[in-house]
């Protein structure tokens, strides 16, 4: 049975006029003026500090920082980046980050003769410029470049630390190698550690970092998950477990195993909490008569570990529920009992009020077609899928409170130069999670079109995302159009009640040349207040979506 809602007071979600300001139910949003340039298209809202709001774009391969005005949103200055040679050679982009008021960019190298991985920070001046002053922070030795990993980077829930991990695989020497380190606002180093994981004698060894973070106390975590086959046992050992760096104990490496058997983790997402707790969500699968995961999806685990014991105080494996499984597979899979297709990666993890979780797990495929043309000149067809989101509300317990299926389909198709790494690093038998964001090269050619946002506030939750105009009202996945060409696309949100119910928000008409919003690129200044970028052809701007 199809059910729909339309909601009427939906008008207006996006507006052209200069500063103009839009309300539907609690989430408010202004725009500031027209960016004339809008050709350096804005990939990475980077944050805000003194006043302005500092972002990354791109046109072809150059990288740009655009400065807006934090109050009136305007455009204030674009300043291409030119990082500077490092050993009399050229760094290349890695990020720019905004870290307790202070800019910086950062740029990596290769050093062959000492068979270094290079990371440096350039700092910023408050127009947008980059200054003189520079830090190496990283020359983490490697083998050769083929084995030189990546870095990957988080900042802290206030804002003023910053995460840096590089991980990698050393093939021939059996190695897996990975470096955190964690930089104050100056990029003083407050901790660093590099670990090495041998596998000589575990040659089918899986190990996955599949999220890292730092939290609001700077204690830092890792979650790992190897997976090997122990050929004179004739079984395959699963090690599930968290590494803590704690500021408490002088940031000492810390094991805290999480045991269990019969199953093996596919992904997993962590979140310290104000409570004390290290809250871990992801999906699980079974495993054959080996041992082995069958990497389809039979559902969410879900456990919680006391930070101060390093004790395990809950861990529950969830089966999907055949409603869920009926929106997801078909009603003639899941009567077989079939599990879910390993397609749905991690999106977002929220805490609520009543110190449960909201997990939210989207479809996301990537496509990568044939490269057309030689060397340099060849192009290579992508294509991006993001379709239905899994919403599951969690007790405090760990049960499933509720769970429902956001229903959306979307598409975006180009061609490219280059491809990069698509939210994770994979090298053989190492493979590190980072997240669910779209990545820098990628943007500006249509991807940051699909996603979706989330919203948590006072006990409830919104998803905000792109739609075909034709779904207007339609929340049944059996019912959902394609979004294929997202400059007519409408904006929509869903929301959902205390029993996981969804009311459906949509425009009271389609306009023509309304704004339409990049979910790919977006900044949380805090749980109510988003920097948002949105545009329409020719037509592009910065804003901001204040939450009541």
């Amino acid at each position: 049975m199809k059910t729909s809602y339309l909601v009427l007071f939906f008008v207006g979600f996006l507006s052209l006029s200069i500063s103009a300001q839009d309300q539907f139910g609690p989430i408010t949003l202004k725009y500031g003026e027209e960016i004339e340039d809008n050709k350096k298209k804005i990939v990475k809202i980077a944050g805000e500090a003194n006043n302005k709001i500092y972002t990354l774009a791109i046109k072809g391969k150059k990288h740009f920082i655009k400065v807006f005005d934090a109050n009136e949103m305007k455009p204030l200055s674009v300043n291409e980046i030119e990082l500077p040679e490092l050993k009399d050679k050229d760094l290349d982009f890695e990020s720019l980050k905004v870290i307790e008021g202070e800019i910086y960019v950062f740029g990596s190298l290769y050093d062959r003769k000492k068979k270094e991985f290079d990371l440096l920070a350039v700092k910023v001046s408050e127009d947008g410029t980059l200054t003189d002053t520079q830090k190496l922070l990283f020359n983490t030795p490697i083998t050769k470049r083929k084995e030189r990993g990546a870095f990957y980077f988080k900042t802290s829930p206030s804002k003023d630390k910053l995460l840096v991990m590089h991980a990698t695989l050393f093939e021939k020497e059996d190695v897996i190698q990975y470096e955190i380190k964690l930089f104050d606002k100056d990029l003083n180093t407050i901790t660093s550690s590099l670990e090495k994981v041998p596998f000589e004698d575990r040659k089918d060894l899986e190990f996955m970092i599949s999220d890292f973070d730092v939290s609001a106390n700077d204690d830092i975590f890792l979650v790992v998950n190897e997976s090997y086959r122990d050929r004179k046992q004739k079984k395959n050992i699963e090690k599930f477990e968290v590494h803590a760096f704690k500021k408490n104990n002088n940031y000492q490496k810390e094991v805290i195993n999480i045991n269990f058997e019969n199953k093996a983790i596919i992904n997993c997402e962590l979140l310290a909490t104000n409570k004390g707790l290290l809250q871990l969500v992801g999906f699980y699968s079974g495993v054959n008569k080996r041992g082995r995961a069958n990497w389809r999806l039979k559902g969410i685990f879900t456990s919680t570990i006391d930070i101060n014991s390093n004790e395990v105080t809950n861990l529950k494996f969830n089966e999907f529920d055949y409603d869920t499984k009926v929106k997801l597979i078909g009603e003639r899979r899941a009567k077989k009992g079939k599990d879910v297709k390993p397609f749905y990666i991690t999106h977002s993890l929220i805490e609520k009020e009543d110190g449960g979780l909201i997990f939210l797990a989207e479809y996301q495929l990537v496509y990568v077609g044939r490269t057309q043309g030689i060397g340099p000149l060849g192009f290579t067809p992508i294509q991006f899928t993001k379709n239905e989101i899994i919403v599951t509300s969690l007790n405090p317990d760990g049960s499933v409170q509720w769970s429902n299926v956001i229903a959306k389909k979307q598409k975006a198709a180009y061609t490219t130069l280059s491809v990069g790494f698509f939210g994770q690093f994979n090298s053989g038998s190492l493979t590190v999670g980072a997240g669910v964001s779209i990545p820098v090269a990628q943007l500006g050619k249509g991807p940051e079109y699909l996603g979706a946002i989330p919203i948590y506030k006072d006990d409830k939750l919104t998803v905000i995302f792109n739609d075909n105009k034709k779904n207007v009202g339609v929340i049944d996945i059996e019912e959902i159009r394609s979004l294929g060409n997202y400059n007519k696309a409408i904006p929509t949100a869903f929301s959902f009640d205390n029993e996981g119910k969804i009311l459906r928000m949509d425009p009271e008409e389609v306009q023509k040349d309304r704004l339409i919003m990049r979910p790919g690129v977006f900044f949380r200044k805090s749980s109510t207040e988003y920097i948002i970028y949105a545009s329409k052809r020719s037509k592009d701007k910065i804003g901001r979506m204040i939450i009541e």
